[in-house]
């Protein structure tokens, strides 16, 4: 049987039609929990008809005992085995014996979270595969981390536009579960609020910061190509006891975005295929359009250059003003 996409068995799920073996491969934990979820509450297994543990904690010769019995005043019986990459050589085998011929009453949900190995050694996706259902929940990028948060933030009633969601996945990451509790927090920040529209203030009230502090002013300052707003965010960073290496940081990203921008126009390419090339987000089609207003390429490259001599010199901590030298960078940048 091929492997399953994650869209295909919630589709199955949703009909409430179940399989007796599930391998949830990839690194999101989070939707493979929801997975689980959602078969133990179609199969409903009370206490004598579920059992659940850690690979590197169970004892193989009583998850086999479980997954070989029938179920008791129960249609179904469910086992979950989860970081099943932990499995130790002779528990391995003994559980790809058992996959080669798995009992049909029982639901067994093996999840394997090493994405890395899984590259190396396809025992389990092979034999998995040939009795059972395989599903990769990878972890979402780009455009589907933002449409999940999208529909997350609808399923609540909110609504948020490109930028806000773009500040709470860079804010917050790619890890659902604390997406959701931002989320979360959002929801209740509105809760008495007739306006369900999500703002960069609303966003940047719920992850902790002011009004004051947004964490992308310096970089917004920098592709919009304002310098004195720029210069202005290096002195409040830095005032406010940021490292002058977290600093430098936040300059490096879009700089190099710039610069890239930059190349690619004066190249001849096409703004949709700059977008493509220059690995951007869609909404981020305005700085394709506002490309001619970026610095020249002579004088990204000379910043660039600039960055790299700055980070060493704040890692051999050779630097006595740091605010010189950031601000050298932003002037290389933009001097005309």
């Amino acid at each position: 049987m091929p492997t399953v996409s994650a869209d295909k068995l919630n589709a199955e799920l949703e009909k409430q039609t179940t399989r007796s073996l599930y391998l949830l491969t990839g690194e999101d934990v989070y939707r493979k929990n929801l997975v689980i979820r959602k078969i133990r509450e179609l199969v409903q297994p009370d206490d004598f008809n579920f059992y659940q543990s850690a690979a590197d904690k169970a004892d193989m010769g009583e998850v086999l005992l479980q997954a070989n019995t029938a179920p008791v005043f129960s249609s179904a019986r469910m086992v979950v085995l989860t970081d099943i990459e932990k499995l130790r050589k002779d528990a391995k085998e003994a559980l790809l014996h058992y996959i080669e011929n798995p009992l049909e009453s029982t639901i067994m949900v093996l999840t394997h979270n090493d994405s890395k190995k899984l590259k190396t050694d396809k025992t389990f996706v092979q034999a998995c595969s040939a009795t059972g259902c395989v599903t990769a929940f990878d972890e979402l990028k780009k455009e589907a981390l933002h449409l999940w948060v999208g529909e997350q933030l609808k399923a609540r009633g909110l609504k948020a536009d490109f930028d806000s969601i773009d500040l709470l996945c860079e804010s917050i990451g790619s890890e659902l579960q604390a997406l959701e509790n931002e989320i979360e927090k959002l929801s209740l920040y509105t809760l008495n609020r007739t306006d369900k529209n999500i703002t960069l203030q609303d966003v940047l009230a719920c992850i902790g910061f002011n009004k004051e502090e947004n964490p992308f002013a310096l970089a917004n300052a920098i592709t919009a190509c304002n310098k004195m707003q720029a210069l202005q965010q290096v002195d409040q960073l830095l005032d406010s006891g940021e490292e002058p290496i977290a600093v430098l940081a936040k300059m490096t990203y879009p700089i190099m975005k710039m610069a890239r921008i930059r190349r690619l126009a004066d190249a001849g390419v096409s703004p949709s295929e700059i977008l493509h090339m220059a690995g951007l987000m869609p909404w981020e089609s305005r700085l394709v359009s506002n490309v001619r207003s970026f610095p020249p390429q002579v004088h990204c490259m000379a910043a660039l250059n600039r960055l790299i001599e700055a980070d060493a010199s704040f890692k051999s901590s050779a630097v006595t003003d740091p605010k010189i030298v950031l601000k050298g960078i932003l002037l290389t940048l933009f001097r005309k």
